[in-house]
């Protein structure tokens, strides 16, 4: 799994980057399938005060890629908020990928009569 955390208009620390590989474990222990991550730390200069700090995950899974961004005042609690959003789209993912939308034949019940031979 190749991990990428960039900074925009912010570098990137130490603790910023343990912090986000600690936050992305979960998602490793829920889903082990994961190809590559892109995190992109960004500091807007937006008018509003409250919604500066934007954090976004591009992930990308065998047969899927999941983009997920989140707006918040403090830069941690951007990256909280995405780490929730991010496990719930993979959580639903591996579901649909368990369950494959249908039942087996074996699971089914016997309704099926041979024809009579004349």
């Amino acid at each position: 799994m190749n991990l990428t955390i960039s900074g925009h208009h912010l570098e990137v620390t130490p603790a910023i980057r343990d912090y986000v590989q600690n936050k992305l474990e979960r998602i490793k222990r829920h889903f082990d399938q994961v190809i590559d991550i892109a995190v992109i730390l960004t500091v807007d200069n937006l008018t509003e005060k409250e919604k500066r700090q934007k954090a976004e995950i591009n992930l990308r899974m065998s047969g899927k890629t999941v983009y997920v961004e989140s707006l918040s005042q403090d830069l941690y609690a951007a990256i909280d908020t995405l780490i929730d959003k991010l496990d719930r789209q993979v959580m639903k993912y591996k579901s649909k990928v368990q369950e494959h939308g249908h039942d087996a034949i074996k699971h089914l019940p016997d309704t099926f009569e041979p024809a009579a031979t004349a």
